[in-house]
């Protein structure tokens, strides 16, 4: 679990991971190298850098990236939550961008989401189809792509989550979208604020869960 300045979702996804049978490490951001017996890394919601310059255009260039970019290569599931999408865009690892919400105002609250694509190492316990509800708590959730780039996507199958009900512009209601190798994801809902029917949904425990299954098989498989 990456640590930057301004992160305020690290201890609320370490504990939902911890409740799903994981053992998730904080990581400061000014570390340089990760232990070779990480399974996954999570990049979590907050204002990284206090959102400066653009959500995510600092934390990018953390000295962290670098060994985030090399697990990515090696095929090892990343994930990441909110301004752990934004900062996944911004450093070139997902397509596209995150911009401010169409109504240039705060969203906070449930929304409903559709699964798209329930055969990555992220959505595997979903159907196809299903809609989950997850809250989402963003200013610059607004996923944009020029038309180009969404047919390129759309055709190429990177288009995973969407929403059912528009709040916040984004480019074909997209929610959530993976590289074309499929084992980095970034959404802007909160999975780790949906892991718990008395929290209002148990929906995000699914996609975390998957998580967690993807991790213990990448720690088991031989390099």
């Amino acid at each position: 679990m990456l640590v930057f300045p301004g992160s305020n979702d690290d201890r609320d996804a370490a504990w939902a991971l911890g409740a799903l049978g994981a053992d998730a490490q904080l990581v400061w951001h000014a570390e340089r190298e990760l232990s070779r017996e990480i399974g996954a890394i999570v990049l979590p919601g907050g204002f990284s850098y206090g959102d400066y310059l653009r959500c995510g255009a600092i934390a990018r260039v953390a000295p962290v990236m670098e060994a985030v970019r090399r697990f990515a290569a090696g095929g090892g599931p990343v994930l990441g939550i909110c301004n752990g999408f934004q900062i996944l865009c911004e450093a070139g690892l997902l397509p596209g961008v995150l911009r401010r919400n169409r109504d240039l105002e705060f969203v906070c609250r449930d929304v409903r989401i559709r699964v798209d694509r329930a055969d990555t190492m992220f959505t595997r316990r979903c159907e196809p189809g299903q809609e989950l509800t997850i809250p989402v708590k963003h200013g610059e959730g607004c996923w944009f792509a020029d038309d180009e780039l969404y047919r390129e996507l759309e055709s190429s199958n990177q288009l995973v989550l969407r929403y059912a009900e528009d709040c916040n512009g984004s480019a074909g209601d997209v929610a959530g979208v993976c590289n074309e190798t499929g084992n980095v994801l970034g959404l802007m809902p909160h999975p780790e604020h949906a892991v718990d029917p008395l929290l209002g949904s148990g929906d995000g425990a699914l996609l975390l869960a998957a998580l967690v299954d993807a991790a213990t098989e990448h720690v088991l498989t031989p390099a």
